[in-house]
């Protein structure tokens, strides 16, 4: 009797349930992005009511159990136009309605950083970093490049080092991440968000990155202290208001294993209180001996929009590397040309086991963005870094080891030993007007500005070093270099050589087994004290007339910095500089324009140099630049495909190198003069709907025109190849019996690079291949990369090091996972 009752239960339920839903409607589509692609992760909501939903990875949406009646429905994501569509429900109906495209939306309240999440897009359409203000990519008198965080998830990017080969006129010199833009080096100072922090030792990971940046030439004109090649901006994630997360697990060579994850939503129901979390870890391998190193980012957000004018997003960014400092491969002495690269294997490291290095970055960001009106905005943002290293390494000390005539031993290196602790501390903030004016034809786009930044090294830190190089007869302390000629003054072994304090790396007999360092003479010193900061006003107009666009900047600089800060002969030293900016844009079609710009670079030679004139030398001179740029920015295949090419020269002066002084190698000298003249192209988006392209080239020829040392003047500079190039293309699958599938392949050419002072040898040129597969059911993706296909041996640069070379990665493969839900 009882399962007679649940049958008729069942039945009246069903019946109710079918009445129920004949009574109703159900509305069902596609969204695309501009570039027809299908959009995931779109708000779907049916207005004035609470049904609603979110597009899944084909764009496909569909609301159900709609009571019958005319509607309006909007598809909306945060950085995107919204798009409102009316729609008729009919009882017991599905209605189908036409695709719902989206487009970017360049006006969004955050000035600094605006979010896209188009689908498998290599292409962005505008930036803050020229101007303070979102300028269309294509308004900008000045090459801004870029990589997408679609090409950084295509190629299982995890550093900053491994997207620069997609950026022309970018190259890396150092396993370590020292780079070159435009054949000059970059300092120590970084972007996040367009505000400026000195980096670590170490590249961290970028799991939390929107894209990188990089504006060409010196970028003084709005930020003060600037590279003259270029500077590189880091651009975070934004929270969105849409619930997304992702998590993705890797695998693959040198015993590397990756996690990541990305969680992303609105804190209340009204959506004006977004959160976003990036997570990663690596514990990986290397190629090199002992470079293994775990790795953690920890990266949360916050963004408060109390009102459709005012928006309020904070950051916080913790970083955690633990691992060792690679110095590169060193080489046998006594060598010449090619051979000497071949001396030994890649992998070779001249340091011991009990080496460490353990860095750790907690930063603080903040940003406010209010408009006034359609016409007035204000803009004030701040970033508070601080970074702490502790470290243990055995290294080379660029010379090799001698015997007792004084005669170099190319099997043995002599070592340096660097125990310690580093620090410091960054304040920079910025505050901006922005005023939108017309004066008859003419268009006004007006700012106005004042940066204030300030770094610090606290009292507190210190270095353990070798206190001399060879040691006494009586064994009791140690000399700074070997000298055959009072032979008598060393201690000297059965064959008559000198002793060193630190016993030398045997090249050719490679022993990493831990050193005790108590063993060695050594000195304890503190590290000084330094303070600098800088604070600078600026205004700056962009004109538009027709289809003329001018740019006009001047920016007033005020540079303090302390010589033996907190000492009894603490000395301020001042410096000012009136920096201009001119650029113009001309526009010769409605997809092309023409553009010029000239602009100067100031950059003091900062308090870890002239806070210690005993160790670095100086002090020195503010290094200047300035630099003459034309080109031409494009838009084709109905703005797909952006085409971006430039001309330049640039000239720097009062450039910092190594002395090469064998008894102090931090010791640090001024060159007069080294100008840079080239040609670049970088072309990025989509040559159909479903084949992606990142491609770039530049030619550089970059010369020592003013030299203390007359050899040098008309040589080459330093690690500046004449020619660099690289591609990526991604083909996606979106219909079919193979639909989610796709595949991309990609190449990276450098050309030969002489190492001039730092061993004079030259490096080769190479050419490195890398390939990928993804496949993508649903909230499931696939991925297995390839890089170095043809498993090529190669180098980067030398690290400005006489004694080793630092070689790249030969073959490799990683397999990922990805779960979104």
């Amino acid at each position: 009797m009882r399962n007679i009752y649940l049958l008729v239960f069942f039945i009246t339920l069903t019946f109710f349930a079918n009445a129920q839903h004949s009574q109703t409607g159900s509305v069902k589509g596609i969204v695309k992005s501009s570039d027809g692609l299908p959009a995931e992760h779109i708000n779907i909501a049916l207005k004035g009511t609470t049904k609603g939903t979110v597009s899944n990875s084909n764009g496909e949406f569909e609301i159900r159990n709609i009571v019958p009646g005319n509607y309006t429905m909007i598809a909306s994501f945060v950085g995107l136009l919204s798009v409102e569509q009316s729609v008729d429900v009919k009882a017991g109906e599905s209605t189908t309605l036409p695709d719902m495209v989206l487009h970017e939306n360049t006006s969004e309240l955050n000035e600094v950083v605006i979010t896209s999440i188009r689908e498998g897009s290599y292409q962005a359409e505008s930036s803050s970093l020229a101007s303070k203000s979102p300028t269309p990519l294509k308004d900008i008198p000045q090459t801004v490049s870029y990589v997408t965080k679609e090409l950084i998830q295509d190629q299982k990017a995890f550093r900053i080092t491994d997207v620069v080969k997609n950026i022309s006129g970018v190259n890396q010199e150092s396993i370590t991440g020292d780079l070159m833009i435009r054949g000059f080096a970059t300092g120590s100072n970084v972007m996040i968000n367009g505000l400026r922090i000195s980096k670590g030792w170490t590249p961290t990971l970028i799991s939390n990155l929107e894209r990188v940046e990089v504006i060409k030439g010196a970028n003084s004109a709005l930020y003060g202290y600037a590279d003259p090649g270029g500077t590189m901006n880091s651009v975070t994630k934004r929270p969105l208001d849409v619930a997304a997360q992702a998590f993705s697990i890797s695998a693959g060579s040198f015993n590397t294993i990756r996690a990541e994850g990305d969680f992303t939503g609105a804190v209340n129901e009204s959506k004006n209180v977004l959160y976003r979390v990036n997570l990663a870890y690596q514990d990986a391998g290397s190629f090199r001996d002992l470079q293994a190193s775990k790795d953690i980012l920890i990266a949360p957000s916050l963004s408060f929009l109390p009102s459709d004018k005012t928006r309020v997003d904070v950051d916080l960014i913790y970083s955690s590397i633990n691992g060792r400092v690679d110095r590169g491969q060193p080489l046998l002495g006594g060598a010449d040309g090619k051979g000497l690269l071949y001396s030994t294997p890649i992998s070779l490291i001249a340091t011991y086991s009990n080496s460490y290095n353990k860095e750790q970055g907690l930063s603080l960001l903040a940003s406010l963005n209010h408009k006034f009106t359609d016409r007035v905005s204000f803009t004030t943002s701040f970033i508070s870094y601080h970074y702490n290293r502790d470290y243990l390494e055995h290294r080379v000390n660029n010379a090799y080891g001698r015997d007792g005539a004084g005669n170099e031993m190319p099997t043995l290196v002599e070592m340096r030993l660097q125990r310690g602790t580093q620090e410091n501390a960054n304040f920079n903030s910025m505050s901006y007007f922005n005023v939108a004016l017309q004066t008859g034809p003419v268009k006004h786009t007006i700012l106005a500005g004042y940066d204030f930044a300030r770094q610090t090294t606290p009292a507190g830190t210190w270095q353990t070093a070798l206190a001399g190089a060879y040691r006494t007869a009586d064994n009791t302390k140690a000399l700074n270099s070997y000298n055959p000629a009072k032979a008598s003054q060393y201690l000297l072994d059965k064959n008559g050589n000198p002793v060193p304090n630190m016993p030398h790396f045997d090249l050719a007999n490679p022993n990493y087994t831990p050193q005790e360092i108590t063993s060695y003479f050594t000195a304890v010193t503190p590290r000084d004290q330094t303070l600098y900061y800088t604070s600078g006003i600026y205004l700056q107009d962009q004109i538009k007339v027709g289809k003329l666009q001018v740019l006009l900047g001047l920016r007033k600089e005020f540079y303090s910095d302390f010589e033996n800060y907190k000492k009894a002969d603490e000395k301020k030293v001042t410096q000012t500089a009136l920096i201009p900016r001119v650029g113009l844009v001309y526009g010769i079609a409605k997809n092309i324009n023409l553009y010029s710009t000239y602009v100067e670079g100031f950059q003091p030679q900062t308090a870890g140099v002239i806070g210690d004139p005993d160790l670095y030398g100086g002090p020195f001179d503010p290094l200047t630049s300035n630099m003459i740029e034309f080109g031409a920015k494009s838009d084709w295949l109905s703005n797909r495909l952006t085409v971006t090419t430039a001309i330049y020269r640039i000239e720097q002066n009062n450039i910092l190198v190594s002395a090469l002084d064998a008894n102090n190698p931090d010791l640090l000298t001024q060159r007069g003069q080294e100008v840079s003249k080239g040609f670049e192209v970088d072309i990025n988006g989509k040559i159909l709907p479903n084949l992606s392209v990142s491609a770039n080239y530049a030619h550089n020829e970059a010369t020592i025109t003013k030299s203390d040392d007359p050899e040098l003047v008309g040589k080459d500079k330093e690690y500046t190849p004449n020619n660099m190039g690289g591609i990526w293309l991604k083909y996606n699958v979106y219909n079919g019996m193979f639909s989610g599938a796709g595949v991309a392949f990609g190449g990276n050419y450098v050309a030969e690079q002489n190492t001039g002072q730092y061993g004079n040898i030259t490096l080769p040129s190479y050419s490195v291949f890398n390939a990928a597969l993804f496949y993508k059911i649903e909230k499931v993706k696939l991925s297995f990369n390839i890089n170095n296909l043809t498993d090529k041996t190669y180098w980067l640069g030398r690290g400005r090091s006489s004694v080793t070379v630092n070689p790249g990665a030969p073959r490799n493969f990683m397999f990922s996972v990805g779960y979104t839900f």
